[in-house]
């Protein structure tokens, strides 16, 4: 299996959806829109453009500027909703969810879009208020990860303490192995309620504190400041001295950056044979979510929509990060002081489940990384 840490900075294959386009060594490029790469069976051939890219004619306030009200009216809109779905006499807490969920989304795509299009906005100002949307979303995302890591531990723990335990499953050809295995799930079984149980009360502690802190922060003088400065964006993008009339090709080189930012990221990473159990390496991953997410990000700006090559990628990149957490939650409720030997054996089974997934997940990635991989394994 080819790694994405052994691509080269070439287009998608021809099938995959087109996106922006990642720079390549000095003697190599030709421009945005003319590298050259290989379909599957590794010929060379003249690419495909990048998609529609803005016309010539085009300004950047007229690409950029619109992206950036869009978000801020979306914000606005999000933050409505939230308010009204979150009054006491209402009812609908799953409302309420979906329009955090809205306004996070928002928040995480205007700081993207500042980050990446820095130098043709007010620096500042674009510095200031994508701290502030990075601090708001960070905040907001906590219960919601509290909530569905609780979820996903219950679950696991139900799966191993039943029949169907890593090592049971599959037809055994000695009867000791089958012994073993019946003893291990006993074993897992005798601790799995205490160790849900457990779980539950840290998590379920952690999510009602992450509640109450989003509601205190949405109370807060520095959200009301957060949610003006949104509102003025909405009708007026800052932007800086004399970017008013550069044209929209301007927007591509701090696009294609940002993609070639992710490609160094991804080729950095720890290659597929690599000990499942190194938390270290987690770090590298994490990087490459956020890279891929700012790149996306920058593709929505200067194509007008999300490239469809990388949903794969950036759902293997959601659901690593989701196991990597759970496997942390796990191990640190397992440093529980005083618990039964029962509970923290099914807390380390937990553990190590949960460390299997994170590379499950990478696994995927590197399947659906939709970049072609032209160098070989050292």
């Amino acid at each position: 299996m080819r790694r994405p840490d052994q691509q080269t900075t070439t287009r998608p294959k021809p099938d995959a959806a087109p996106g922006t386009t990642p720079d390549t060594p000095p003697a190599e490029a030709t421009g945005p829109g003319t590298r050259r790469t290989a379909d599957a069976g590794g010929a060379a051939r003249s690419p495909d453009p990048a998609g529609p890219r803005p016309a010539g004619d085009l300004t950047t306030e007229a690409v950029l500027a619109p992206y950036l009200r869009g978000q801020a009216a979306e914000f606005l809109r999000s933050l409505r909703l939230h308010h009204e779905h979150s009054a006491p006499a209402d009812s609908g807490g799953h409302d309420a969810a979906a329009a955090t969920r809205a306004l996070r989304r928002s928040a995480r795509r205007i700081s993207g879009s500042l980050h990446t299009f820095r130098a043709a906005l007010d620096p500042l100002w674009a510095d200031q208020l994508r701290a502030e949307l990075a601090w708001l979303s960070g905040l907001l995302a906590r219960e919601h990860a509290y909530a569905n890591r609780l979820t996903r531990l219950v679950e696991a723990l139900h799966q191993l303490s039943g029949p169907a335990l890593p090592a049971a499953r599959g037809v055994r050809a000695a009867g000791e192995s089958a012994t073993s295995d019946a003893q291990g799930r006993a074993a897992l079984g005798v601790g799995a309620a205490r160790a849900g149980a457990l779980l539950e009360r840290r998590l379920t502690l952690a999510r009602t504190r992450s509640h109450s802190a989003a509601l205190q922060a949405l109370g807060s003088s520095r959200f009301h400041a957060v949610a003006d400065a949104v509102a003025l964006l909405a009708s007026d993008v800052p932007l800086a001295p004399g970017t008013a009339g550069r044209t929209a090709e301007a927007l591509l080189e701090p696009a294609e950056r940002a993609e070639q930012r992710l490609l160094t990221a991804v080729a950095a990473l720890p290659p597929d044979d690599t000990e499942p159990y190194n938390e270290a390496q987690d770090a590298a991953w994490h990087q490459a979510r956020l890279l891929l997410r700012l790149h996306r990000y920058a593709h929505e700006v200067v194509l007008g929509g999300a490239d469809p090559a990388l949903t794969g990628a950036g759902h293997a990149l959601d659901l690593h990060r989701d196991a990597v957490e759970a496997a942390g939650a796990a191990a640190a409720a397992a440093r529980t002081p005083r618990i039964a030997p029962a509970t923290a054996y099914a807390l380390g089974v937990l553990h190590a489940d949960q460390r299997h997934e994170v590379e499950a997940a990478r696994t995927v990635f590197r399947e659906t990384w939709p970049y072609a991989a032209a160098l070989s394994t050292p």
